[in-house]
């Protein structure tokens, strides 16, 4: 269920919010928790129930992945990590990647293996990362006290679930518990309301504007002027940005409305006066997982300039075929 369509804007999300806070009012705090859960599930689902197998099925992974990590086979934790990272990445690989991976294969080797159609499950890729954080940090010992509800809550609420931001479970789980979470903020509310609308208006008016030029310029390519062309790139490159910063300012002011702060993701990268600039305002928390669980890992800066350069190289072109399936994603990453 998109967050710009009718069904969802003026039926789903205030239903939803206000069951939510009715049960919460109860004090029926878990029950609220476990209704908000499976609106979750509805939202992932509503094109294809599907979607919310494969969700159910990643949360019940690595919540055992996490539990196995701290309880009864500490001795192995490491190995346990591990295999949880291979699966998650795995997973991802199969779902996003593998008939891009096959579609190059085959006509290098010049044989014919099968593509699969297993459909892409929706923000597949941000649910990876938001799983591998979580299972990392439990290994490190950031994350120690952790429930099945808790965890499913973190993983599946819905504003985050589809495009992001990338938040870790100790920024977010502790927002639900809080007793000033616990019943209506009209401030909030007001502020999301705000934020909600400057997405939206960024997504079906700039963005779904931006998309006609583009496309027709596509449509066009071979008969394009060199202004055309760069018109053409220019409105690409913006709906673009447009489209995912907009989707990204509505995910942040639904949080509000029940009182969840979602961590800043874009920070207007196209006012970046160099490359390193523009990353640091682009895609903020894919930047602050892929530092923190590449980059240093890797060796960060530590060991002299050309391994930190390859550091840096493998970091941003892992990022760039993270945002899509394509050698122009890689590109776009290595540049």
């Amino acid at each position: 269920m998109l967050f710009n369509s009718v069904i969802f804007i003026f039926a789903f999300f205030p239903l939803t919010v206000i069951t939510y806070f009715i049960l919460l009012r109860k004090q029926w705090v878990d029950v609220a928790h476990w209704f908000l859960i499976g609106a979750s599930f509805v939202v992932y689902g509503w094109v294809n129930p599907y979607y919310s197998v494969i969700l159910l099925s990643s949360i019940i992974f690595n919540y055992l992945i996490a539990k196995a990590i701290t309880t009864n086979y500490k001795h192995c934790s490491r190995n346990i990590l591990i295999l949880g990272i291979c699966v998650n990445v795995s997973g991802l690989i199969v779902f996003k990647y593998y008939n891009f991976l096959i579609n190059n294969i085959n006509p290098i080797f010049n044989i014919q293996l099968p593509l699969l159609h297993l459909g892409l499950g929706l923000g597949i890729s941000f649910i990876t990362f938001m799983q591998i954080a979580y299972i990392v940090q439990v290994y490190q010992g950031i994350i120690t006290d952790f429930n099945f509800k808790e965890y499913a809550l973190f993983a599946s609420f819905f504003p985050k679930l589809i495009n992001g931001p990338i938040a870790y479970y100790e920024e977010t789980i502790p927002q639900f518990t809080s007793p000033t979470s616990l019943k209506p903020n009209y401030d909030n509310m007001a502020k999301g309301s705000y934020i909600f609308f400057i997405g939206l208006f960024k997504k079906l008016v700039v963005a779904d504007t931006l998309a006609l030029v583009a496309n027709s310029g596509f449509d066009a390519s071979t008969t394009l002027t060199v202004i055309e062309a760069w018109l053409t790139s220019l409105a690409y490159t913006f709906q673009i940005y447009f489209d995912f910063s907009g989707y990204i300012d509505m995910a942040i002011g639904i949080a509000l409305f029940f009182n969840i702060l979602l961590p800043i993701n874009f920070n207007s990268p196209y006012k970046a006066m160099n490359i390193r600039d523009f990353w640091k305002r682009w895609h903020i928390t894919l930047t602050r997982f892929l530092t923190t669980y590449i980059y240093i890992p890797l060796g960060g800066n530590r060991n002299g300039e050309a391994s930190t350069l390859r550091n840096i190289i493998i970091t941003f072109v892992i990022s760039g075929f993270w945002h899509g399936a394509g050698w122009t994603f890689v590109f776009w990453g290595f540049l």
